[in-house]
């Protein structure tokens, strides 16, 4: 084991294991900003801390079993849909409700950072095991260490989007767009593209004339969750009573 630590090979892996994380982590990110960018500063701190710690370790133990379960046919389907459930909710205000304990907003938040992180986190851990080559120490380092980075970025995020709100919409359609390209490349929607509409599979995903269906279906995902959650926040906005003080609500992110 210590001997592994000494070799040239262990830290070119280790380097390779950092700079594919943190490419990889940039929409784990964006899902714990939005998850905790209504919460009060000191719990956002928890959240967004707590978030990241799952975020990497939910990726380690992804990837010990990355072959298995991105084989499993209805896996990416169901996946697709709890993004899009996930990508939908966040665009919708929370009320602020003095009844409601702090705590449950921050347990509320984390919960759905897990949910979050647990899809998102299929197609990525691929890319991490090889970079690790098979050293199971090496990839726990590595991820280890890219825990303060996705604190930062999450951290960055929440900040830029009390200035510039149009950035909750288009983390929002981010998910959108994973969900959506993760959908069309279940082994299930796969066989049936194949079957049903003569699609070509290259390298596991789908393509007509030259055309790659599942960037195709992360546009289309990114327009769905922004349009239905958009209109869910102008709903909810709108049966939200006007505030005592004759001041008008907020208008719902955009």
């Amino acid at each position: 084991m210590v001997e592994e630590f000494l070799t040239q090979a262990f830290w070119i892996g280790l380097a390779k294991i950092i700079g594919v994380n943190v490419v990889l982590s940039g929409d784990n990110a964006v899902v714990i900003a939005l998850a905790a960018r209504s919460l009060p500063p000191r719990q956002q701190k928890l959240t967004i801390l707590w978030g990241a710690g799952a975020a990497v370790v939910l990726r380690i133990v992804l990837t010990v079993f990355a072959v298995a379960l991105l084989s499993l046919p209805w896996l990416k389907i169901i996946g697709s849909l709890l993004l899009f459930w996930i990508g939908i909710k966040l665009l919708v205000p929370e009320d602020d409700d003095e009844d409601i304990d702090a705590s449950e907003h921050l347990l509320t938040a984390i919960k759905t950072i897990l949910v979050a992180d647990l899809v998102m986190s299929l197609d990525n851990v691929i890319a991490v095991a090889a970079a690790a080559g098979g050293s199971l120490p090496l990839l726990i380092l590595g991820l280890a260490i890219s825990i303060p980075l996705v604190v930062f970025g999450a951290t960055l995020l929440v900040k830029l989007m009390e200035r510039f709100p149009a950035i909750i919409t288009i983390g929002a359609a981010l998910i959108g767009m994973v969900a959506g390209e993760m959908l069309v490349t279940d082994p299930v929607a796969l066989d049936w593209m194949k079957v049903m509409a003569g699609i070509e599979v290259v390298a596991g995903k789908p393509v007509l004339n030259g055309i790659k269906l599942d960037l195709a279906a992360g546009a289309a995902g990114a327009v769905l969750v922004v349009l239905w959650g958009l209109w869910l926040a102008r709903r909810h906005q709108a049966q939200v009573p006007a505030p005592s003080n004759g001041q008008a609500g907020q208008p719902p992110n955009s």
